[in-house]
């Protein structure tokens, strides 16, 4: 039996009993810190925490991991929601493209972009997609991040895609944090079917599906709702299906274009709704309306030089944000989520608070795992983040190339 204790701590984050499920609009600012406080985990989970006024001292030495927290704080693992982890090799020659002045869009209509990721993973061993992956699973645990999304989407194929999906199952079985399996087969249509949607479409339902079903390969189902992708109409018929078999919908959307796919995605009772780089008056009334997370990707906008998704819009209207990295080799090849928050705070105006909790509470509900992560309560088996002596919390986004995370303690 594992036990940690963590004493000296000089500000618990996130912490308390009978926290939200979610926190949205004006609350997004609050955010519970107990300063000079202790934290005891068993086998993972919280057991008991609070000032250290209250500490009772150490009775049982057996299995016991001390760490003196003196000068650093402890907060919940961030929770990523909204990633490409699984992919073959990195894209950095089309970061050259785009500094040469092609968008994405006209990098991936001449070939690049997701079907360049397709094709290098059709070229790799499910083996080696595995060893690589979970290298890069260990390093985002390394910025923090004890709760990860990761997306099918770079296989296109029956087979590529079951690839995908089978080392994401060999990753939730091997890493020590949870992982959640997203199959996102429509993230673009493979060259064979540019000119035949339909005959695409009909191979993700009653071919992709019915096997992803057999072996419990998902737990969400994601399209890509974008101009050149997949339209509204195609969005809906592949979501439906993914729910009639027991997946949850989450839905990239509002990248480049709004075309309504946000309205259709909460009436279809999706978990998330993801990117919102644009975002028009109809988007908010369908968010109003259900309850649906808006998630945002600012590391995205950042590396493509895209608007920024508009939090504050949202938070003003009442409704919850969380953030996300959207790691992956095209746009977003960082999933360090300390740099989401730095960017948060810089770019689109959210103050560390509101952000911290667009990263843990909110991003928590955006994967399903309110029950277990998201804060430090009692019960909840949430990895917890370790800082660097540091003066206060904001510190973290200030400093944003410095690795202020020390370490993730389960």
């Amino acid at each position: 039996m594992a036990k940690t204790l963590i004493k000296n701590i000089k500000g618990l984050v996130q912490c308390g009993e009978d926290l939200p499920q979610i926190r949205k609009g004006a609350d997004m600012k609050n955010l519970p810190i107990l300063e000079d406080a202790f934290l005891a985990l068993e086998d993972g989970e919280i057991i008991a925490y609070g000032p250290m006024s209250e500490w009772g001292g150490i009775t049982d030495w057996r299995d016991l991991e001390v760490i003196d927290a003196e000068g650093k704080y402890v907060l919940p693992a961030f929770c990523d929601s909204h990633t490409h982890t699984v992919f073959a090799k990195s894209r950095e020659e089309e970061f050259v493209d785009r500094i040469n002045g092609l968008s994405y869009e006209e990098i991936a209509l001449k070939g690049g972009g997701i079907l360049n990721s397709a094709r290098r993973l059709a070229e790799m061993s499910e083996d080696d997609l595995f060893e690589a992956s979970k290298v890069r699973v260990e390093r985002l645990m390394s910025y923090g991040t004890g709760a990860l999304e990761i997306k099918s989407g770079y296989g296109l194929s029956v087979d590529a895609e079951l690839k995908m999906l089978r080392v994401i199952k060999r990753l939730k079985e091997e890493c020590p944090i949870a992982i959640k399996a997203t199959f996102l087969g429509a993230h673009a249509f493979p060259t064979e079917y540019k000119e035949n949607h339909r005959g695409y479409i009909d191979l993700i339902i009653n071919e992709m599906l019915p096997k992803i079903a057999e072996e419990g390969l998902a737990d969400y189902i994601d399209v890509f709702c974008e101009r050149n992708y997949f339209s509204v109409e195609e969005m809906a018929e592949i979501l439906e299906a993914g729910i009639n078999i027991g997946l949850k919908p989450k839905v990239h959307v509002n990248q480049f274009s709004a075309l309504g796919g946000i309205a259709k995605a909460v009436e279809l009772g999706a978990l998330s709704v993801d990117h919102l780089e644009e975002l028009e008056e109809a988007d908010i009334v369908a968010l109003k309306s259900g309850n649906t997370m808006p998630t945002i990707l600012p590391s995205c906008s950042h590396f493509l030089s895209i608007p920024f998704g508009d939090a504050r819009r949202l938070m003003d209207n009442n409704l919850p944000v969380a953030l996300a990295s959207d790691f992956n080799p095209g746009s977003t090849p960082s999933g360090n989520l300390s740099f989401v928050w730095s960017l948060a705070c810089v770019k689109m105006k959210m103050n560390p608070e509101e952000a911290l909790n667009a990263l843990t509470i909110n991003a928590a509900y955006a994967m399903d795992l309110s029950e277990t992560h998201g804060t430090i309560s009692l019960g909840k088996k949430t990895p917890v983040i370790l800082t660097k002596e540091i003066p206060n919390l904001a510190y973290i986004p200030y400093a944003f190339g410095d690795q202020l995370i020390e370490r993730l303690i389960f």
